[in-house]
Parts: C-alpha cells; sequence; structure tokens
C-alpha cells in the first residue's frame, strides 16, 4: 500500500493524471456553484412572493449555507462521480508507465458504463449514510463510535468504487462481481486510505485522482 500510494504521488504531475484533476475539480465546483445560484434564485422568488422585503442578502445567504452544507456532506460522491467518468484515463497512464503489459490488454471503459458506475457510487454513498445516521447519531454520545463507524461505511464503499474503477479495464461485470468477493480486505484498505484523504481539507482535492492511481497499482500488483 505504501509502495502504491508513493508511486501514484510521484505520477500526479503526469499531464493526463493533472488534466483530469483540473478538469474534475472544475466540473464538481461547477455543479455546485450551480446549485447556489438555483438555491439563490428559488429562495429570492419565493420571498419575494410572501413579502416585499429586499431578497437579495437573504437569499444569498440561505444561498452559501445550502453549498457549504453540500460540499460538507456530498463532495465525497460528486467528486467520484465524476472523476469516475475520467478514470479510464488515470489507470491507463499509471499502467502505460508501470504496466505496459496490462495495458496492452486492456479495453477501454464506454462512458455508459462508467456513467452508471458513477451514478452507483453516488447512490451508494447517500443510501448507506442516510441509512446509518440514527446510528451515527446514537454513537455521538460516545465521542469516537461515530467516527469509527463512518469510516468502517465509507471504507467499505470507496474500496468497491476504486476498486471497479480498475477492474472495468480488464473484467466483465460477471468477473468484476466474483473478484470483489475475494479482495475484500486489501480494498477496504485503499477505501480507509481514500476516506482519510476525504476528510482532510485541501488533500480530499486529490483523493478521487490519487485513490484510483492508487487502485490501479493495488490492482496489478495483486495480479503480478
Amino acid at each position: 500500500m505504501f509502495r502504491a500510494i508513493a508511486l501514484s504521488l510521484a505520477q500526479l504531475g503526469d499531464p493526463p493524471i493533472l488534466r483530469v484533476l483540473v478538469q474534475s475539480l472544475a466540473i464538481t465546483l461547477a455543479l455546485f456553484v450551480a446549485l447556489g445560484g438555483v438555491v439563490w434564485w428559488g429562495t429570492e422568488a419565493m420571498i419575494a412572493r410572501m413579502t416585499d422585503v429586499e431578497s437579495g442578502v437573504l437569499a444569498g445567504a440561505v444561498a452559501v449555507a445550502t453549498v457549504v452544507l453540500a460540499l460538507w456532506f456530498t463532495f465525497r460522491a460528486i467528486a467520484i462521480l465524476v472523476v469516475g467518468l475520467f478514470a479510464d484515463t488515470i489507470v491507463e497512464a499509471v499502467e502505460a508507465r508501470h504496466y505496459p503489459e496490462a495495458r496492452a490488454e486492456a479495453r477501454p471503459v464506454p462512458f455508459a458504463r462508467s456513467l452508471a458506475m458513477g451514478l452507483g457510487s453516488a447512490g451508494r454513498f447517500v443510501a448507506v449514510n442516510l441509512l446509518l445516521s440514527p446510528l451515527y447519531l446514537i454513537l455521538l454520545a460516545t465521542g469516537v463510535g461515530t467516527a469509527a463507524l463512518f469510516f468502517a461505511a465509507n471504507a467499505w464503499l470507496l474500496g468497491r468504487d476504486l476498486g471497479d474503477m480498475v477492474a472495468a479495464r480488464h473484467m466483465a461485470p460477471e468477473a468484476t462481481r466474483d473478484w470483489r468477493r475475494t479482495t475484500g480486505p486489501r480494498r477496504f484498505l485503499l477505501g480507509l486510505a481514500g476516506t482519510g484523504l476525504f476528510v482532510v481539507p485541501i488533500l480530499n482535492i486529490l483523493a478521487p485522482v490519487l485513490g484510483a492511481a492508487v487502485a490501479t497499482h493495488q490492482f496489478h500488483g495483486r495480479r503480478k
């Protein structure tokens, strides 16, 4: 794992990976800005219908608060969804440098499959964390229980998502399901490291791209 992280960090400056990092970050931020614009417009329109009070400042405050909360609670889901659309580029760049034989045998992932995996990832993240939210609140009294459950659940989710980004280039969907059953502990460690990055400001920007690169090393290192 440490070797995979070191190799991935060393390759972050490669043009294809850097391009994906910039594109995915731009799209992710654009989505949140669009959300803020919609909330601002809707709030201003609602206040204008209900009162004659100047609503611009209040609507702006509501929009900012909404975007901040959305960034906090859904950044991981949106970021993985967006990076998933470009994940093939990241994986191919890592394979080109470190695993040329595997790259020669790989099959590019169709956009439809990348989109389906990204939407599935975002949906699982939201659904699982909503289902666990009552337990989060109950365990909050323990001080560490909530954090432990959050990291465990999201490490499992993220390990699956990152692993699938690589496996999709080398396996059919049916084979990928069998592969998941035999690689649980390794993918959990991968997801645990990625989840840790996602909760650290600034580093969370690198988490999806770095996670995909580390997953590539983990996938091919295990096969070798």
